[in-house]
């Protein structure tokens, strides 16, 4: 598998819990805080439950309670991928 790549968080929040008007999520936003792009902690679940279906991995609730941004949410989604490969 792959990496999980900003373009594929894009896409699955867009997709769970579509986009704020007046946010554009083509732009610079791998650290910006999810809040400020309009999305609140249900569409973060939604996204989580997704992924972790999609995938078949789990990922830290808490770690993913500190993840507020694209970025540090990416890390923690590649690091359990990282994780089942290695087991695999």
């Amino acid at each position: 598998m792959r990496q999980f790549e900003l373009d594929d968080l894009k896409a699955l929040l867009r997709e769970c819990a579509g986009e704020e008007e007046g946010v554009d999520l083509d732009g610079d936003v791998v650290d910006v805080p999810f809040a400020e792009l309009g999305y609140d902690s249900l569409a973060i679940l939604q996204t989580t439950g997704r992924i972790e279906r999609d995938f078949d991995v789990a990922l830290d609730e808490e770690a993913l309670d500190e993840a507020d941004t694209p970025r540090a949410y990416l890390e923690l989604v590649n690091r359990a991928l990282a994780a089942v490969r290695t087991a695999a």
